[in-house]
């Protein structure tokens, strides 16, 4: 019996582990779209969208995983927390790729054209972002749940940054009319970056769940 748990822990390890292996592909989707937008480098945002099939085949393989888990260990209690958790959090990080996807499809358009000043704002808003996610990941494979109420205190930003993107954008474009088009571009760019900051609260929610056997909204 303490062999076959023992097998059962090695393999609830290695499901983690996948779910941190795609997380961290989704920060260097971000790393790199942010990258992309600075240096205007076409290359680097193709590169972004061809990632997100990656994304997308971890969550199919790491569904697959925890349906065979549940189908052949029938795990109870905390165990079925982990991978019932593990099924919601692995779609959030693959919403968390699409929309990195949205965000270099608008640098893109982008490219070639005047910046705006609260085109700052947007790398400002990635970072706070990368920082979230790399904090969600942390809380996930340490168990530390301090990370999690960091991760919070920093989407708290990502709104206000968000709220000011969209003041900034108005200001700029009753100041030029004509660059009305770039100032929703970036507006659209920092919609989507705060719609990944979203998912990242709702995967903290479902560490917290998985930890402490508590379902609760975090974010209020």
């Amino acid at each position: 019996m303490d062999k076959v748990r023992a097998t059962f822990e090695h393999e609830l390890k290695e499901l983690i582990d996948q779910v941190l292996a795609m997380g961290i592909t989704v920060m260097d989707m971000l790393k790199k779209a942010t990258y992309a937008f600075e240096k205007e480098d076409m290359h680097t945002a193709d590169e972004v969208v061809r990632m997100d099939d990656k994304v997308d085949k971890y969550n199919i393989d790491i569904e697959i995983k925890c349906l065979q888990l549940i189908a052949t260990q029938q795990p109870m209690a905390k165990d079925l927390r982990i991978i019932a958790s593990t099924m919601r959090i692995i779609s959030d990080i693959e919403r968390m790729g699409d929309y990195t996807v949205d965000v270099v499809k608008f640098a893109k358009r982008l490219m070639g054209k005047p910046k705006l000043e609260s085109a700052g704002d947007i790398k400002k808003m990635a970072g706070l972002v990368e920082d979230m996610l790399k904090e969600t990941l942390d809380a996930l494979t340490k168990k530390d749940l301090n990370m999690i109420t960091k991760m919070i205190q920093d989407d708290e930003n990502v709104d206000a940054a968000l709220r000011h993107m969209f003041d900034a954008a108005l200001l700029e474009i009753e100041k030029k009319p004509l660059v009305a088009r770039e100032a929703i571009y970036l507006l659209l760019m920092a919609r989507y970056l705060e719609r990944i900051a979203d998912h990242i609260t709702n995967v903290g929610e479902r560490v917290y769940y998985m930890e402490t056997g508590e379902m609760k909204e975090l974010h209020v």
